[in-house]
């Protein structure tokens, strides 16, 4: 029987708000600002959404992914989920909550752009989408928004699940941990992700410190160029097509150099992400019942 997520512990919390301090402002809204928004009784949908953008430095985009896919601006919230994947779990959970609106950090409907115009007469659509909107549920994904916070609120999630926080310097994606070899490595992060297997590519007896952090998928071209500017012990990353950087790190060691390359799975990689928007959303809307609950790997390992 699935239970209620528990509030999170105070190791989470202090971590966040240095954090906060470190982005100098990003994550806390002026004081005035703040006083007001706290006395807040009603938040619509697009009052949050508009606050979380207004931390954005770049903020409006001219193209986002970030849209309401289900749902309206105009809904007043009386509970949030936050989630990587919107799974039909994670749908029934949010109605058992009394949370009408869904924030994941991925898409929802099979497509980077969450396309439905092929879908329509789809049964797997229509569960999912009628099952939102009889329960009057809106959806609406951060993910262009969370990683261009003044620093990625992705990283600073997925660094404190890792417990790397001490080792960690604001807006770079390199950590110099203490020094541990690769096997080592592969099982710290499977524990703190509670990740049952990983994929590596490497010398499980390679010393490890340098570490270079790219959460999720960011593309095989920015992991190695990456990895050309910082020259680390080890590529910690969501996810990789075989043919790009796996491949570039075993020509890597077949010359002789010292690299190694840990692929957590892409939704393991992110989902401190949006741990991280729960937080925010608790500091500047405390009045909302606010819950994070992880969506899980869709692929098993047999």
């Amino acid at each position: 029987m699935w239970q209620k997520p528990k509030i999170t512990g105070k190791s989470r919390r202090d971590f966040l708000l240095k954090s906060s301090l470190m982005l100098g402002g990003t994550l806390v809204l002026n004081p005035e600002l703040a006083f007001s928004l706290a006395n807040r009784k009603n938040w619509t949908v697009g009052e949050i959404i508009d606050t979380f953008v207004s931390q954005v430095p770049t903020a409006p985009f001219q193209q986002t992914v970030d849209t309401i896919k289900v749902g309206s601006r105009d809904t007043i919230v009386t509970g949030i989920v936050t989630t990587m994947f919107t799974t039909m779990e994670i749908i029934h959970k949010a109605i058992e909550l009394k949370a009408n609106l869904i924030i994941p950090h991925e898409p929802t409907f099979f497509s980077g752009q969450d396309e439905t115009d092929y879908l329509q007469d789809d049964p797997v659509f229509r569960a999912k989408y009628d099952l939102m909107e009889k329960n009057g549920i809106t959806l609406w994904r951060n993910h262009d928004h969370v990683h261009r916070l003044q620093d990625d609120g992705v990283r600073i999630g997925v660094v404190e699940d890792l417990g790397w926080s001490e080792y960690y310097t604001a807006g770079s994606p390199i950590l110099n941990i203490p020094k541990t070899d690769l096997k080592g490595l592969i099982n710290h992060i499977k524990t703190r992700l509670d990740v049952p297997a990983m994929r590596y590519v490497g010398d499980l007896n390679q010393t490890c410190s340098k570490v270079l952090l790219l959460p999720g998928a960011v593309g095989g071209r920015l992991q190695i160029t990456r990895i050309m500017e910082h020259r680390p012990d080890v590529l910690v990353c969501g996810e990789s097509n075989e043919w790009e950087t796996p491949e570039y790190v075993r020509a890597a060691n077949e010359i002789g150099m010292k690299l190694s390359m840990i692929e957590i799975g892409h939704s393991a990689s992110e989902e401190g992400g949006s741990e991280f928007v729960k937080k925010w959303l608790n500091q500047h809307m405390p009045e909302i019942p606010v819950y994070h609950i992880p969506s899980g790997n869709s692929l098993k390992v047999f």
